[in-house]
């Protein structure tokens, strides 16, 4: 193919239907001109590919497939080296079923734990989220089939998600809601863009222009396709003004007339048009030519992958010594989740499993099975419960499993509360009360309250596991694999202490982000509150001691890099993998400084560690790491100042720490009116001596003592607070006097 060729031998008319897919999954053919047709497939979770007029939702069957872990599972990895290979073998499987591309991952931010469709996003934090997606992007599309990374943009709600307004000011929407996508967009180069259902203050995403031109093409240099979300086009010509190529899905050719009408009309130019045809036209060229022959789908090999994958990805949340289990042992498996677990999420992303190994199929020697609660009820049943308890209390150890059931979280709608399922609550306090040795294992999308924490011995989250979810969890539980996940959000101790609490979902079809750049752990730690388990935390069967921190320079210029370096060393018995985590800490905030997290996850590295062994980790940061999106400047900004680096194994277990000197590039610029105060004038030499004696002398006639505190010019505290203007309401300047001045401090 040569797209520019064929642009020019394309006539009106084809140009807006290949701007239009085809059907449900396929972009449109061209025939006399032999552009074919390239299909797209739901992910990442695994490929949930559909005939062209299957339903979208996945209410209808798809091919059978392989489900992986779900993203917020992957992102407790903090491997990047496994989401890269994630992305191969998702990367062959499209491939194998001739796919030009995934749809995913998801890369927006939890901003809430109750948005439904958090099991298919990874962190709270942006730099987490960014770094795995770009990895699982660069393994998918070096095997030849490109991804799609959603939803582009602030959609973080699933309430009114065809229609809420996102608003949200400009840092928080650059550093917290658009920062994993500029990662993966300048690291990975995804084939596309999906563009979200919602607005973001006041504009659709499908016609935002700022968004997907002035931000993603101009200002990160994205040359890719922006598809829409699955019907989120409203006026599909201001759309493709905006920057939006591709609307999905086809089958009606209302879109197309739009296009056409507008461009006869004047409203919609031919160049307009142009570059989102040649974009449709380089996606096929990319699909053709990535397109290999004989690669097969190994359901068997990828099925061992996931399994695999589920097992790095678990967090240990509690050991007080029942885990790892001991083969042969009598032990007690209680609950509905045994034959039938919740190993992935509902909606779109819902794959149709080849093979999903059971906890109730994996049962180790020694093992037995007591239902103890239905799963299809919310309410206790005493002789479920009853039976579960008298089996508990003669056992060697019990094991629970728990967690949300598939009504509970889904595309589509959101949780309204963090609890559990009461019978399941309480027959969870039932067996502790009985049973010392009593081990929760949670399969759940996203966080939850646990009123029986205290009580139980062990916690083992699993999240949302794959197909591999029953052998995955009984090799962790026998210490046959030693957990090493960390967790990639906060678990609070309740809904009410969350940052979005008084705003979220909104009202009237608009969420106020008021919490601004404050989301999951950088409210919590700014607020010094207690949560129930903290991000960045995890567990595992061995310890691991941190030494050695080393930076490369002591000061640095905000254009530069810092190497940071220290050493990881299994301390305990037994193999097993370190999540070591890099924050950097802001300088204290100024008087008229702007509000900063304590500290943020900036780089991360995965350390595998044989009884004894040591690693020297080093890992690279930026002038960006330090920065903070500055408003004024519309751009990212790291002040002047003493920063400190510090490595922990979780945002509140900081092992090491080091300073670092920061000097900015470019000065803050401040602009001075007739509204800014007197005590910002005075804090420049030009004001200090346009109006130090005025004011002095004004202090001195009114009486100084009455007048209060007065600072080092003398200039009482008072007269600080007021604003420059009111000066010549005083008579103390004349209109050009303050003209003059704001001129010489603005110059």
């Amino acid at each position: 193919m040569n797209p520019q060729e064929l642009l020019r031998q394309l006539t009106l008319e084809e140009k807006a239907a290949l701007c239009t897919g085809s059907d449900f999954w396929h972009t449109k053919a061209i025939e006399r001109l032999g552009i074919p047709a390239a299909m797209v497939s739901d992910g990442p979770s695994g490929l949930r590919k559909q005939a062209g007029d299957a339903d979208h939702l996945g209410i209808n069957d798809s091919i059978k497939a392989v489900c992986f872990p779900s993203s917020a599972a992957v992102a407790s990895s903090f491997d990047t080296a496994l989401a890269e290979r994630l992305g191969h073998i998702l990367g062959r499987e499209c491939q194998g079923e001739n796919l030009a591309v995934l749809l995913g991952p998801g890369l927006n931010i939890k901003r809430s734990p109750l948005c439904g469709r958090n099991f298919e996003y990874y962190s709270e934090d942006p730099a987490l989220a960014g770094q795995l997606g770009a990895a699982l992007v660069n393994g998918l599309q070096a095997e030849g089939a490109g991804s799609c990374i959603k939803h582009f943009a602030a959609n973080n709600q699933e309430t009114d998600r065809m229609v809420s307004d996102s608003r949200v000011d400009e840092r928080t929407l650059h550093e917290i809601y658009l920062a994993a996508f500029e990662t993966v967009v300048k690291q990975a180069k995804p084939w596309s863009v999906m563009c979200a259902y919602n607005k973001i203050n006041g504009t659709y995403c499908s016609e935002n222009k700022q968004l997907l031109t002035d931000i993603l093409r101009t200002r990160w240099s994205y040359r890719g396709l922006v598809m829409t979300d699955w019907g989120a086009v409203k006026d599909r010509a201001v759309g493709v003004a905006a920057g939006l190529d591709l609307e999905m899905p086809g089958g009606s050719d209302k879109g197309i007339r739009e296009v056409i009408d507008a461009v006869h009309a004047g409203t919609l130019s031919m160049e307009e048009l142009d570059k989102a045809v040649l974009n449709v036209l380089e996606l096929v060229q990319k699909y053709l030519e990535g397109r290999r022959d004989g690669v097969t789908f190994d359901r068997a090999a990828d099925y061992e992958a996931a399994r695999r994958a589920a097992e790095e990805c678990a967090v240990l949340l509690k050991n007080t010594g029942a885990l790892p289990l001991t083969e042969g042992a009598d032990v007690v498996l209680i609950g509905d989740f045994a034959r039938a677990p919740r190993y992935q999420g509902g909606g779109s992303s819902h794959v149709n499993s080849t093979r999903v190994s059971t906890p109730y199929e994996a049962m180790a020697d020694g093992m037995r099975w007591v239902r103890g609660y239905d799963v299809a009820s919310d309410t206790p049943d005493s002789a479920l419960q009853a039976e579960a308890v008298a089996a508990a209390g003669k056992a060697g150890a019990v094991v629970i499993l728990a967690g949300l059931p598939d009504r509970y979280e889904s595309e589509g709608y959101d949780r309204t509360t963090l609890e559990m399922p009461a019978n399941q609550n309480a027959l969870i306090a039932a067996v502790a009360a009985v049973q010392p040795n009593t081990v929760v294992v949670l399969y759940n999308g996203a966080p939850v309250t646990m009123p029986w924490l205290d009580d139980v011995n062990a916690v083992l989250e699993m999240y949302l596991a794959g197909d591999g979810v029953g052998e995955a969890t009984m090799n962790l539980l026998y210490g046959r694999a030693n957990p090493s996940g960390k967790l990639a959000e906060t678990f609070p101790q309740k809904l009410s202490d969350t940052p979005a609490y008084l705003s979220y979902p909104g009202e009237d079809r608009a969420s106020a982000y008021n919490e601004g750049v404050f989301v999951g752990y950088r409210y919590y730690d700014k607020k010094e509150m207690d949560v129930l388990f903290p991000f960045g935390y995890g567990l595992s069967y061995t310890t691991f001691a941190y030494s050695g921190l080393a930076l490369d320079k002591a000061a640095m210029a905000d254009t530069d890099a810092l190497a940071v370096r220290f050493t990881v060393t299994n301390t305990g018995p037994r193999a097993g993998a370190e999540a070591a985590q890099v924050y950097v800490c802001p300088p204290p905030v100024t008087a008229k400084g702007r509000q900063r997290p304590v500290r943020e996850l900036k780089a991360f590295a995965k350390v595998f560690l044989a009884p004894g062994e040591s690693k020297t980790v080093t890992v690279n940061l930026t002038g960006r790491d330090f920065a903070y999106y500055e408003p004024i400047l519309h751009d990212f900004y790291a002040e002047t100042g003493e920063y400190t680096v510090a490595v922990g194994a979780s945002s509140r277990d900081i092992r090491l720490q080091g300073a670092v000197t920061i000097t900015a590039s470019r000065p803050l610029p401040v602009v001075y009116d007739a509204c800014s105060s007197i005590g910002e004038v005075m804090a420049t030499p030009a004001g200090a001596r346009a109006l130090g004696s005025a004011l002095q002398s004004l202090a001195a006639g009114a009486g100084g003592a009455s007048l209060g505190d007065t600072g080092e010019d003398g200039v009482s505290k008072i007269f600080t607070g007021m604003l420059v203007g009111q000066l010549v309401s005083f008579g103390m300047l004349s209109q050009q006097q303050l003209d003059d001045l704001l001129a010489a401090l603005n110059g």
